[in-house]
């Protein structure tokens, strides 16, 4: 089966969620395997300024799933903007943000030391208890793969 990216892609953005996050399981297939998402990077930099936690979630796991493709550094361009979402507003975006951290660092090794300092410099005060255990295991966890490679 051939995927239309450019139709799935418009689904990112769909207000059902359930729509939205099929596409994104698609999409995320289609960028393990070929380069064809690739040319929506700017787009999906965009998404990371949504007010749609779940949209800036979609665009922060299609910009690591796409950082083996990036030949043209399109992704070092963007990481102090990617970075930024280590403390999102929402924790569940900031988690996901973080766990995505190791396939940058792996595909991307000149941003390996940027995204180690983001990492040990994010202030994750600003969540409540419950979440500020889990963000900081998911940061140590990313350390170390970081660290790792």
């Amino acid at each position: 089966m051939s995927v239309n990216i450019a139709e799935t892609f418009e689904l990112l953005l769909d207000k059902n969620n359930n729509v939205a996050y099929k596409a994104l399981q698609l999409l995320q297939k289609e960028s393990e395997e070929r380069n064809c998402v690739y040319p929506y990077m700017h787009r999906l930099s965009d998404m990371l300024d949504s007010e749609n936690s779940y949209i800036r979630t979609r665009g922060l796991t299609l910009l690591a799933h796409n950082a083996k493709w990036d030949k043209d550094n399109k992704i070092d361009e963007i990481i102090d903007k990617y970075l930024k979402h280590i403390t999102d507003i929402k924790p569940i975006t900031a988690r996901q943000c973080i766990k995505l951290l190791p396939i940058i660092a792996e595909y991307k090794p000149e941003l390996k030391n940027d995204i180690l300092s983001a990492l040990h410099k994010a202030n994750i005060s600003i969540y409540g208890d419950s979440m500020q255990s889990l963000v900081h295991k998911d940061i140590q966890k990313a350390l170390n793969e970081i660290q790792n490679l």
